[in-house]
């Protein structure tokens, strides 16, 4: 389906059981929750979702079962993050296969790559493939940095066409702007500065604490298209606390806890990951217990229901 870079897009948790197998089960409870909230496409395979330890058998399964799941209703959009090209562009052929409707791609990992073999890596897999891209762009945490310079001569390549915005520079947005229009679209990938990033002209949200709190995720992202402003700041206020458990280490973890807590998921995650324990874990749960006893009351900001 079509996949216009805006709205919400949960970066979903990979679920599993105690046996450490995949819960597609309570996976389809999470994406259906998901749906119901009104999220406006759905992204597999990031550091939320584990990526890193699943096979790839899992993450073909994954998308698949995904993409029945939304059944056109949003797109599905899986992400790339190898070590070796070749790997990467078997990747986003399999995706392609397997019904994604577009890429999310980080850098090259585990080699800080120099400014001309991160774009002829992007370059190489956007040749392989006709699906639209986001680049990743998360100097904070993967080292290497998309600078504006490189986004001119990746966008001479007309799938290449968003970017997931992540540098923690809220400036960095009207830069892109100034400089590229809306030829770039500009998604937030930082929970804590979401609303300030639509505010600057981020189109839409690849959101965290979405997996466990969706209906107030999307509410804010509908407040502002609407322009008001106060009522998405109130919303937002109260959300703070939860997602500043997103730019943590163990935010695999921590929102796991939160989406077991809403009911819509479990706290299992896989090896070398283990669940949170002593006082880290007691912070944790009652940042989580707090959220949902003061848990906003949405009806009284008339948001339309989503057509499902």
């Amino acid at each position: 389906m079509e996949l216009k870079w805006k709205g919400v897009m949960p970066a979903v948790t990979t679920k599993f059981t105690a046996d450490d197998r995949l819960d597609m089960e309570l996976f389809a409870v999470n994406i259906k929750a998901q749906l119901e909230a009104g999220v406006h496409g759905i992204i597999l395979g990031g550091t939320l979702g584990e990526a890193s330890t699943l096979s790839t058998a899992e993450k073909d399964l994954l998308l698949q079962e995904t993409v029945n799941l939304c059944n056109g209703k949003v797109p599905v959009i899986i992400n790339i993050a190898e070590q070796r090209t070749t790997d990467a562009v078997a990747a986003a052929k399999r995706a392609e296969r397997n019904g994604a409707s577009g890429l999310m791609m980080l850098p090259p990992m585990r080699y800080k790559a120099t400014p001309r073999e991160t774009m002829v890596w992007f370059k190489t897999v956007a040749a392989s493939t006709s699906l639209p891209i986001m680049i990743y762009n998360n100097p904070v945490d993967y080292q290497i940095e998309v600078t504006l310079d490189m986004f001119e001569e990746l966008l001479k390549i007309d799938t290449i066409q968003a970017v997931k915005e992540s540098t923690r520079d809220i400036s960095n947005i009207t830069r892109i702007k100034n400089r590229f229009g809306d030829r770039l679209k500009i998604l937030s990938g930082v929970d804590t500065l979401a609303l300030e990033s639509m505010l600057m002209g981020a189109q839409g949200w690849v959101a965290g604490l979405v997996c466990a709190f969706p209906e107030e995720t999307v509410a804010i992202y509908e407040l502002v298209q609407q322009g008001r402003i106060q009522e998405a700041i109130e919303i937002y206020r109260w959300f703070l606390p939860l997602l500043e458990l997103d730019i943590n280490p163990q935010l695999v973890q921590n929102i796991k806890m939160a989406e077991k807590a809403t009911g819509i998921g479990s706290e299992f995650v896989r090896e070398p990951r283990l669940p949170l324990e002593g006082a880290v874990r007691e912070e944790v749960r009652s940042i989580i217990a707090r959220g949902i006893e003061t848990r906003p009351d949405l009806s009284k900001y008339n948001l339309k229901a989503p057509a499902l």
